[in-house]
């Protein structure tokens, strides 16, 4: 019988816990039974993958238990909706136990709980069969979700020691849990170990144990609820929780200043209208070095816009009173002004596009300095807008991630080539109108504050040192990562998924440096960071990208107090020195690749350790300048932002959001290695060499785009890339190779890094790439000729191709020097071999006979075509079937080079029976050219100079 209360009689009761129950049994039984069921009726197929089948593999995975096969896949799916009943009354009594008026917090995590309860059903009913894409979407925002719900119920959670201990265990068990998963997943999708797949499901299926459990623990919370609905213990009518414990006995804690507030969409519009505005700035800095690197990549050589890297010292300007009260006082004007940037796609002009450009960026790198200054008599909208710029600088890296380094609202983009641009000015007035429309300080606030609290001049050099740090290394997640990139086998962090580790160590270095200011302007702070930067520059692999995360994480919690101490000081003499010091940087770092073309280049050639040691000091001058700072002052500084640290909330929801979108775009991106060649039926391997140009095409837009298409259209399974290095401030840290690899389906061998100062040999496979080794050849006077030696597995057969840029045509001893390295480096191969080139020299004379030697052992792919001077095709140990040469369109200024062999034959010795040419009707359907490329083409690529391919016996 029902019991009876004084308010009423209960029809019918039962405790709140035993929702919790049947979630956990029903869900439980929906893995686990399908477990049984498909171990039962279909256990070698199950436990079979892409590479290897039982006995190598006799565990299977959630995927593969739960996927597509029937009855498993049914009695998953009918449990699974039985739960949802119990899942959304979780969800449900989970909000009322911990609602409490004027808390954002539970309403937050309720709608975590319901949008991961949606989100199972679409991965559950949408397989990746029925739709790839739309299960990894709903898989990846369950997955997103979780994050959130898991800390939100911790946070959340009520007095009850024992729930809140479970919870604690179970929850640091999953998270735990992912850095194995992950590592196993790695070994057998990257490294295709056997038995790896296995230990991975272990991992899987754990996750599912741990996830489902933590939840179980809400049966001892809901013990204070029976249905219908009565609160029998008063739990959810005031009973304080461990939360508000906590916070109450340190009310006067950051956390409780920063999350015990009440949610406003008002203020938390105002701080994503700032963190775009900073989005903008960035985007506009670093668009600034694509567009001046144009013009001395077309004149080889000093242009004369080079001058338009110093647009960002405009802050100088602000030591002149009458202008720098003009700029305090129409800072909206100033920042609509720099948005002139994001309208620069519609000059087709390239040297208006750049002066247009240049404006933009002297009038954001000015509104910016400004704002910082005008805003130092009020420390806690100051905090505001270094939180906003730096992390509009995560959101720039997340962004490029997502583009695969491109930023969709640069200048050099276009709707045809992945352009967003319109949608970002459209954005961008919006934030700056949202932004602005509070006035800056005003009167006796704008005077500048704490002129004895350190040098002005330290200041600027350590904000120059900054800005170059944050500009060069973090501005695209992938930077450092290429910094270690050794080749394969894989030994160390790749582009993606560990784009997202470099995001989050970003993440991490500007919390600690909001939450703890002294230990980021510390001088033991510096010193862990010059270690990182230390390991950074002279390690590779796992040992140097552990430096570059501690780095990260040291520039970001910098940022806080560099720039807070230098908003208190002469703007003039900060931020435009700041920006002249960074200046100075950037030319540096050019100076040091780029030594054979400009005055007194060999001073500093190949020296990127000076650069990093310079970066450093500089910095060390900034915290020298911070550190003098009196405690008084300080002390003062922190008294006057206690009360306005709230709004700091919505800057960390920001970043939160970042963060998780990092992760979703990890998982999107990882390589599938499931990539199939063009003719494996005809056993064709087609290869081809181009130099790319640093992927800017001759009317200055980014020339990715064009360049797959017709990758794709000739159908090339191996491709050579040259001048593809771009990860450096004046190419706008960019790398074409992820964006062809991952639209193309290949493998990716960046080549030498962008700390080995060289333009860069990439290469794209179709074929698993067995191992690679990069080379530096002999340059004992010009610029460093980069190689890649690559072993690929073609169809079973092991076959080595070389991918190598000669040195320029003014240093002979250099070419002649490398020939002869190269020509031992084949000749020392007992395998098949391709050599796909740049060799600056005429067919039959000079160092070609290098090359093609009895060293080497290598045949020029055509040796009758003699009108080549740069690229060449040469090859030892297979059979060539054909050679084209495709022209360019617009895209570069050299050719597409192309051929054709066949896997698993050899040709003949003699060199007028190896050479003999046939007609393209006596060659099979599978090994011939395209025919879009005949006649006049597509898009300006055709056969040209013989205008059709050659064929051979």
């Amino acid at each position: 019988m029902a019991p009876k209360f004084k308010d009423g009689d209960v029809v019918f009761a039962f405790s709140g816990k035993w929702v919790s129950w049947v979630h956990t049994v029903v869900a439980y039984a929906a893995f686990l039974g399908a477990l049984i069921v498909g171990v039962a009726l279909h256990y070698h197929k199950i436990v079979e993958n892409e590479h290897y089948g039982y006995p190598e593999e006799w565990f299977p995975s959630v995927s593969a238990t739960i996927g597509d096969r029937y009855p498993e896949r049914s009695v998953f799916m009918l449990f699974i909706a039985i739960t949802s009943g119990p899942r959304f009354a979780l969800v449900g009594l989970w909000y009322l136990l911990t609602a409490r008026p004027n808390a954002s917090l539970p309403k937050f995590v309720a709608a975590m709980g319901l949008f991961r309860t949606l989100t199972c059903g679409g991965w559950t009913y949408v397989t990746s069969t029925d739709d790839h894409d739309w299960h990894d979407i709903f898989m990846i925002s369950y997955i997103v979700a979780t994050l959130p719900w898991t800390l939100g119920c911790i946070a959340l959670s009520p007095s009850n020691g024992k729930a809140a201990k479970y919870r604690k265990y179970l929850a640091s068990s999953f998270f735990g849990t992912l850095v194995p998963l992950i590592y196993f997943f790695i070994q057998h999708k990257v490294h295709r170990i056997a038995g790896a797949y296995t230990t991975y499901a272990f991992f899987e299926w754990t996750l599912v144990l741990l996830d489902v459990a933590f939840d179980a623990v809400t049966a001892l919370d809901f013990e204070a609820f029976e249905l219908v609905v009565k609160d029998v213990k008063g739990s959810s009518k005031g009973n304080k929780m461990v939360a508000d414990a906590v916070l109450e006995k340190e009310k006067d804690k950051q956390v409780n200043q920063v999350f015990g507030q009440a949610f406003s969409w008002t203020e938390a519009i105002d701080a994503v209208a700032d963190v775009y505005n900073g989005f903008v700035f960035w985007s506009m800095l670093t668009s600034l070095g694509v567009l001046v690197w144009y013009f001395p990549l077309w004149h080889m050589g000093i242009s004369g816009y080079e001058v338009m890297v110093m647009s960002t010292v405009s802050p100088l300007l602000l030591g002149i009173r009458p202008i720098r009260s003009l700029v305090v006082k129409n800072l909206r004007v100033c920042h609509f002004l720099s948005l002139a940037g994001l309208l620069a796609y519609q000059v087709k002009d390239p040297a208006n596009r750049l002066f247009t450009v240049g404006f933009a960026v002297w009038m954001t790198c000015l509104s910016w300095a400004a704002t910082w200054y005008s805003e130092a008599a009020q420390p806690g909208r100051l905090e505001s807008k270094i939180s906003a710029w730096a992390i509009g600088l995560i959101a720039s890296s997340v962004v490029k991630f997502a583009w695969q380094t491109s930023n969709p609202i640069w200048p050099i983009s276009h709707a045809s080539n992945g352009g967003w641009n319109a949608t970002g000015f459209i954005l961008a007035v919006l934030a700056v109108l949202r932004s602005t429309r509070k006035s800056p300080a005003g009167g006796s606030d704008l005077a500048i504050q704490g002129r004895k609290e350190g040098s002005s001049l330290l200041a600027g050099l350590g904000l120059g040192g900054l800005f170059f740090g944050l500009h060069s290394l973090l501005s695209d997640s992938s930077t450092m990562i290429l910094w270690n990139w050794e080749g394969y086998p894989v030994r160390g962090p790749i582009s993606a998924p560990h784009g997202a580790w470099t995001i989050a160590a970003m993440g991490a270095g500007l919390i600690l440096g909001l939450f703890n200011e002294d230990i980021a302007r510390s001088w033991t702070f510096y010193g862990i960071g010059s270690v990182g930067a230390a390991m950074l520059t002279l390690y590779s692999n796992w040992t140097g990208y552990y430096g570059a995360l501690i780095l990260t994480v040291y520039l970001l919690a910098a940022s806080v107090p560099l720039i807070g101490s230098a908003a208190r000081k002469s703007p003039a003499r900060t931020f435009g020195i700041g920006f002249l010091a960074y200046n100075f940087m950037v030319l540096f770092h050019v100076w040091v690749v780029a030594y054979a073309f400009v005055p007194g280049g060999p001073l500093v050639r190949e020296h990127t350790d000076w650069v990093m040691i310079t970066t450093m000091l500089l910095i060390g001058c900034g915290v020298f300048s911070s550190v003098s700072s009196t405690p008084a002052a300080q002390r003062k500084r922190f008294n006057a932002y206690l009360n306005s640290r709230k709004q700091r909330s919505y800057y960390l929801y920001i970043l939160g959001v970042l963060q998780l979108l990092s992760v979703s775009i990890a998982y999107l991106r990882f390589p599938t290695y499931d990539y199939v060649p063009y003719h494996k039926d005809d056993k064709i391997l087609t290869a081809g060499i181009w130099t790319i140009h640093f992927s800017l095409d001759n009317d200055m837009w980014s020339s990715e785009y064009r360049m797959r298409d017709v990758i794709k259209e000739l159908e090339l399974d191996v491709v050579g890339l040259l001048e593809s290095d771009l990860q450096r401030i004046i190419m706008g840290n960019r790398d074409t190779t992820q964006f062809l690899a991952e639209d193309l389906g290949m493998y990716v061998d960046y080549g030498p890094g962008p700390n080995k100062h060289t333009w860069g040999a990439a290469l794209l496979s179709k074929f698993p790439i067995v191992n690679s080794t990069h080379h530096l050849l002999p340059s004992p006077a010009g610029e460093l000729a980069p190689a890649i030696e690559a072993t690929l597995d073609v169809y079973g057969e092991m076959i080595d191709v070389f991918v190598f840029h000669s040195g320029q045509e003014e240093d002979p001893e250099d070419r002649r020097l490398q020939s002869e390295y190269l020509s031992k480096l084949m000749g020392a191969t007992p395998r098949p071999a391709i050599l796909l080139s740049y060799l600056v020299t005429r067919p039959l004379e000079g160092n070609y006979n290098t090359y093609v030697s009895e060293t080497s052992g290598m045949h020029d792919i055509d040796p009758s075509d003699w009108d080549r001077w740069c690229e060449y095709i040469l090859y030892k140990g297979l059979k060539r079937t054909g050679y084209a040469r495709v022209s360019r369109s617009t895209i570069t200024d050299t050719e597409i080079q192309v051929g054709k062999f066949k896997i698993g034959e050899k040709e003949s010795e003699i060199a007028e029976e190896r050479n003999a040419m046939i007609s393209e009707d006596q060659v099979p359907e599978g090994m011939r050219f395209p025919q879009m490329f005949r006649g006049e083409g597509v898009r300006g690529h055709q056969y040209h100079v013989f205008n059709e391919p050659r064929y051979f016996a």
